[in-house]
C-alpha cells in the first residue's frame, strides 16, 4: 500500500486504537530487530502465507534506510524450481535463534507443527512477534502481540472500525520504516513514493513478489 492510501487509512481510523496500537507494534518489531541485527523471519500458516507484508517490509527497508527491515520469508511448501528468496521452508525456523527475530503472521489458530517450532525458537533465544487473530497459545509464546478481532456482523457494526488482517499489515509495515527519519528526510521520502504511485498507475501490473 503506497504512502497516500496509507495516510487515508490512518485518517478513516482516527479515533480508533488502531493508528496508535499499528504504530506501537512497529515500534516493537523496529526495536527488536535493529539492536539484534540477526535478521527477521517471517512466517504464516499453512493455508495463509503473508507475501503481502513480506513485500511491503522489502520496500519499507529500502525507502527508509533500514535494511534488517527486509524479511525473510519462511514457507511451509516450496516448490522445485522456486527463487532463492521463496524456497525456504519451515527448516530455517529450527535455525532460529538469539538475535532474530520471528514474526508470525495467524489469521487463525497455526498447527501444532508451527507452534512447536515457534517455540522452540523462543527458547534458543529468538524473539518472537505476533499479529493475527490473538489466539491464547500464540499470544503466550509471542514476546509482543498485536490482535486482529474476527469481523463484526453487518447488524452490528455501529462503532466498529471495520478493520481487517490486510490493513493492519500495511499500518504496521508502514509504521516500522517511518519512525525515527529526520523532518526533511521523511519529506523527501513521501515524495519519492507518491512519484513511485504515479509510476506504478501508469504502468503495467508488476510481477508477483
Amino acid at each position: 500500500m503506497d504512502a497516500v492510501r496509507v495516510a487515508l487509512l490512518r485518517e478513516v481510523l482516527a479515533g480508533t486504537e488502531w493508528p496508535a496500537a499499528t504504530r506501537r507494534f512497529a515500534a516493537s518489531l523496529r526495536s527488536s530487530v535493529v539492536p539484534q541485527g540477526g535478521g527477521l523471519l517471517l512466517v504464516g500458516t499453512r493455508v495463509y502465507e503473508p507475501w503481502h507484508m513480506a513485500a511491503h517490509l522489502v520496500d519499507e527497508a529500502a525507502w527508509s534506510g533500514r535494511p534488517e527491515l527486509t524479511p525473510l520469508l519462511v514457507r511451509h511448501r516450496v516448490r522445485p524450481g522456486e527463487p532463492p528468496h521463496l524456497a525456504v521452508g519451515l527448516g530455517r525456523l529450527q535455525a532460529a535463534g538469539r538475535g532474530e527475530t520471528l514474526l508470525l503472521v495467524a489469521p487463525e489458530r497455526p498447527d501444532g507443527g508451527l507452534l512447536e517450532r515457534v517455540h522452540d525458537a523462543r527458547r534458543a533465544g529468538a524473539t518472537v512477534l505476533s499479529l493475527g487473530s490473538g489466539d491464547s497459545e500464540v499470544v503466550g509464546l509471542a514476546h509482543d502481540a498485536l490482535t486482529i478481532a474476527p469481523p463484526v456482523p453487518e447488524d452490528s457494526r455501529e462503532g466498529a472500525s471495520g478493520i481487517d488482517l490486510d490493513m493492519v499489515q500495511h499500518l504496521v509495515s508502514a509504521a516500522a520504516g517511518e519512525n525515527g527519519l529526520p523532518a526533511a528526510r521523511g519529506r523527501r521520502r513521501f515524495r519519492d513514493r507518491l512519484s513511485r504511485l504515479v509510476d506504478q498507475l501508469t504502468s503495467p501490473p508488476p510481477a508477483r513478489w
